[in-house]
């Protein structure tokens, strides 16, 4: 009688070794990565200019990472490993450092950064998102990370980029979001982008008004987000205003109106892309 074939259990030497050669091949397709962006630089010199950082692209490479990314690996590994992959390579392309506002706790900024820059990129500190704006405006390409909420005492630093030739937001950290997200803190990312490398999904204003109230705010947190600071210019507040997809400014101004604001100025101060929401625990 014919014995009925069996699927030998590997060994442990066979599985370490398999292990050792899927280390192998992502080590050689990072070399080749870094080969392919050595290409790129040189390509970039005779055909394109501007910033290194392209927005858009990199929103959209992490929405596949998300829609593709299965098994015990956690998300949050997979996200913070792709994030050092495109920020190392862009380091290497264009040398930039991040000025960090440390003003709402510097363990939680320093998380932000290393989690989407890792170590490669230099970091640098400040006690004040103005001090960080400063800096990034000064800079030839460096980025900033300032929080993306009010804190006490702070000015309306995104007023300085109101004028054409000011660096603008550029983004919104994290981009995967999740209530148990390791580097949860949020954050604007400060810099300069070529136009037609911003992702503008969620545009980001500076509105100044005066009447600014509870009730004003209550009023327009069902369609955008809002930080506010005291604008004694006209004796009201100053806002840093972001409209989500599909929104429109003229939709705010009615709200604010409505609630009995009186807007006196507005200026686009950037974009962004929508946040891609995921369940909370292991995926």
């Amino acid at each position: 009688m014919a014995k009925t074939p069996t699927t030998e259990t590997p060994s442990l030497a066979d599985l370490r070794r398999e292990i050792d050669r899927i280390d192998e091949s992502m080590h050689r397709l990072l070399m080749e990565r870094g080969d392919i962006i050595d290409r790129l630089i040189s390509v970039k010199q005779t055909q394109e200019n501007g910033s290194a950082f392209r927005p858009a692209r990199e929103a959209e490479m992490m929405r596949r990472l998300v829609e593709r990314h299965k098994g015990i690996l956690p998300l949050d590994t997979a996200e913070s490993i792709w994030r050092v992959i495109i920020a190392t390579f862009t380091y290497v392309q264009a040398p930039f450092a991040v000025h960090a506002d440390l003003s709402a706790g510097e363990p939680h900024i320093r998380d932000s950064a290393r989690f989407h820059f890792g170590f490669t990129v230099p970091f640098v500190p400040h006690m004040g998102a103005a001090s960080v704006v400063e800096a990034v405006a000064e800079s030839k390409g460096d980025l900033g990370l300032v929080p993306a909420f009010a804190v006490a005492g702070a000015s309306a630093w995104w007023s300085a980029l109101e004028f054409d030739a000011a660096p603008k937001i550029i983004a919104r950290l994290p981009f995967i979001d999740r209530a148990d997200h390791p580097a949860a803190l949020p954050v604007f990312v400060i810099s300069r982008a070529a136009p037609d490398a911003m992702v503008r999904e969620v545009s980001t204003w500076s509105i100044r008004v005066s009447g600014w109230s509870a009730k004003a705010a209550n009023a327009l947190a069902p369609i955008a987000e809002a930080v506010a600071v005291p604008d004694a210019a006209f004796d009201g507040a100053a806002l840093l205003v972001s409209i989500p997809h599909g929104g429109a400014l003229s939709a705010v101004n009615n709200v604010l109106v409505k609630a009995d604001v009186t807007v006196r100025a507005t200026a686009l101060v950037g974009s962004h892309a929508t946040r891609y929401r995921v369940p909370s625990g292991p995926r």
